[in-house]
């Protein structure tokens, strides 16, 4: 039975409290039906097209399950890219905020040796892609002995970057007694095969018919040479004159193309894709995501899963050679019930793609005339307004959350012998504290990090400037969320 009103399941108040400030006004289909069914304990096999909540249908029972006082981790979410695992590591970690759970990442192109070391410490929930996670199962640096949730999100994806045999292997490595989780957009045969060797008798959830595309993106095409295709895009970008864009390519030297030459017409642009330094491109999808810059120039690294509001226009500068990814690809605007825009370019030998993505969606991409110069020319000025206008400087999903809470850095770590308990027992004994007021702790080498939540940070950072810590008087300071 769906319930309709978010306070109805029985969630903690930690978890509700998180919800509210991450301004969920209520949950969405998908998050209806999986939610109840992740917190009975049962496996769930869930179908439905990108954009419509599928991450918080899982990390909300997640978070709600997990014991705060295991120190082995207990959920595994496996996803295809690092942008993903990265994007997802900070739901879940907002969504546990205040119940202080501990979430780690493991992808390539991050240090081995830090990873480990975050793993020797208490850790609730780690996400991670499938690779990089094998590596850690090799070494014997990641516990997998009290995984009690397994989540394998972007299946589709994972099938179509050929992870499907490394997703096995992970599974073998857990307890058999576990709740299994798989979410995908599409459900080809080898992921149905995936279901029925690994799942308990799985409820099947599904949102959307497999060949619909979403109703609230409008979605044209035009037909141009492959030549002309750049001044397509400077024109369709005028007359379209969009708040936030990203401009999809095929290869890594198209977007570094087209990158440069937007760039050289003042475009606020940043490119990304897979041929980038993974800092590099994290930087870059943050700044988007904040709204410092309005056109992103990618491949489809961009495209699965990466949840960044108010995308009001995708262009496919590229065809996407298969169905999926044009799916993928468009569902970066119109999310969650919200009106999306999104154009493609196709050239003459292209065809034979467009023809398979409109039988896949159930419908044909209007055809549009290419606009004018006296079009262009009317759009013009506001389009130049916009470019010199500075964007707003969007806040970030935990903003709300980051208000009430105080990080603060005490130099002193696992070099000092520093212990969460005399952490724990310091701030206990200031006054008005409780253990409840204390959020996540991270002791690294030298160094301690802690989170003083319900607007008490003030107080404990005053306090601690001549209040001992285990014994001695230390040095502490804020630190930006």
């Amino acid at each position: 039975m769906i319930k309709e009103n978010k306070n109805d399941y029985n969630l903690s108040s930690e978890i509700i409290k998180a919800i509210n400030l991450l301004n969920f006004k209520d949950f969405t289909l998908v998050q209806k039906q999986v939610i109840p069914a992740v917190l009975a304990q049962k496996d769930v096999v869930v179908k439905s097209q990108t954009g419509s909540g599928k991450t918080a249908a899982y990390a909300i029972p997640i978070c709600e399950l997990v014991d705060w006082e295991e120190n082995k981790p207990q959920a595994l979410v496996l996803t295809p890219t690092r942008e993903l695992a990265i994007q997802v590591k900070e739901d879940i970690f907002n969504i546990g905020r205040f119940k202080r759970l501990k979430v780690a990442a493991l992808y390539g192109q991050s240090p081995f040796y830090d990873q480990k070391k975050e793993l020797k410490q208490k850790t609730h929930v780690v996400v991670g892609t499938p690779g990089r996670i094998i590596d850690h199962l090799d070494k014997g640096t990641f516990d997998t002995s009290n995984i009690k949730y397994l989540v394998i999100d972007e299946a589709d994806e994972m099938l179509n970057m050929g992870f499907i045999d490394q997703i096995e292997i992970i599974i073998r490595s857990l307890h058999k007694d576990r709740l299994t989780m798989l979410l995908s957009a599409t459900m080809p045969k080898d992921i149905e095969s995936l279901c029925h060797n690994y799942m308990k008798n799985p409820i099947h959830i599904e949102i959307e018919q497999q060949n619909k595309s979403d109703d609230n993106i409008y979605q044209v095409r035009y037909n141009v040479h492959e030549l002309d295709k750049i001044d397509l895009l400077k024109d369709i970008t005028t007359v379209e004159n969009p708040d936030s864009c990203i401009i999809f390519c095929n290869t890594k030297l198209k977007v570094d193309s087209v990158y440069n030459q937007l760039s050289r017409f003042d475009y606020t642009c940043k490119k990304i894709h897979g041929g980038m330094e993974q800092p590099d491109r994290l930087r870059v999808m943050n700044d988007f995501k904040k709204g410092y810059f309005r056109y992103l120039v990618a491949t489809d690294v961009a495209a699965r899963g990466i949840d960044i509001d108010n995308i009001s226009l995708v262009i496919n500068y590229d065809i996407p050679n298969d169905k999926e990814s044009y799916v993928h690809r468009i569902g970066r605007t119109g999310r969650i019930g919200k009106m999306g825009r999104a154009i493609t370019f196709v050239t003459q030998h292209e065809s034979r793609f467009l023809d398979d993505i409109e039988r896949y969606i159930g419908k044909d991409i209007l055809l549009k005339e290419i606009p004018d110069s006296k079009i262009v020319s009317s759009a013009k000025e506001g389009f130049v307004d916009k470019m010199n206008t500075r964007p707003v400087v969007k806040e970030s999903k935990g903003a709300e959350l980051d208000k009430e809470i105080l990080k603060l850095h005490i130099n002193a770590g696992k070099k000092t012998k520093m212990r969460a308990m005399d952490i724990v027992g310091t701030l206990c004994s200031i006054d008005g504290m409780t253990k409840d007021d204390i959020g996540i702790i991270n002791i690294v080498d030298i160094s301690t990090f802690v989170e003083i939540l319900n607007n008490k940070g003030e107080l404990v950072f005053n306090e601690l400037q001549d209040r001992p810590i285990k014994g001695r008087l230390r040095t502490v300071s804020k630190v930006e969320l």
